[in-house]
């Protein structure tokens, strides 16, 4: 502006942006409750999310959409081809989704997720202890990002690691060994 004041819409205070930004908190119920994925081949997808993974049919549209769920849920992942059967996945550079998070209860769940990756042959991007999680990293069959994780209690977090931080999350390697060895095997399960 001529007169050296501030840029309409400027914040008048001298708080930082992410002061700003956290004056007024969603509400902490809110969570996220599905994603939708854009596919090439429902069969495909469906063959990764539930032949693989074990999410369960919840309810299909012929060969444009599917939706997928845990615990019989009405969907937390939908899949449809309704602007991409046959297409190719977006190519690096470009925006998008990076990945989409699916949270295992439990450490023996999240190792029983890398069980089924190992014997569908399903390759691991990476692998990280996040200090406040464990994730795997993959893609699916149409190049979508995939994290499979399992949070700590929050009374295991890390402590912030500088001021106005609310947690210190880290990435180091993953013992996929050490996690493995927690997966409780199917047949000897079905056998007892």
């Amino acid at each position: 502006m001529p007169d050296g004041g501030p840029e309409p819409g400027a914040p008048e205070s001298e708080a930082t942006e992410d002061e700003t930004r956290a004056a007024r908190p969603i509400d902490p119920g809110v969570d996220i409750g599905h994603v939708h994925l854009k596919v090439a081949d429902i069969e495909r997808a469906l063959d990764f999310y539930c032949g693989v993974l074990g999410f369960e049919l919840m309810q299909r549209y012929g060969t444009e959409a599917a939706f997928i769920s845990a615990g019989g849920y009405h969907h937390h992942i939908g899949l449809n081809t309704w602007q991409s059967r046959g297409g190719s996945p977006p190519a690096p550079g470009t925006t998008g989704l990076f990945h989409l998070a699916i949270r295992y209860p439990t450490r023996a769940s999240l190792a029983d997720a890398l069980r089924r990756l190992v014997e569908a042959r399903v390759p691991l991007e990476g692998a990280s202890d996040h200090g406040v999680s464990e994730a795997l990293y993959l893609a699916d069959p149409d190049g979508n990002g995939v994290e499979l994780y399992w949070d700590r209690p929050r009374e295991d977090w890390p402590p912030p690691a500088g001021p106005g931080e609310k947690v210190g999350m880290y990435t180091r390697p993953l013992d996929l060994d050490a996690l493995l060895a927690e997966a409780v095997d199917p047949k000897a399960e079905a056998e007892a």
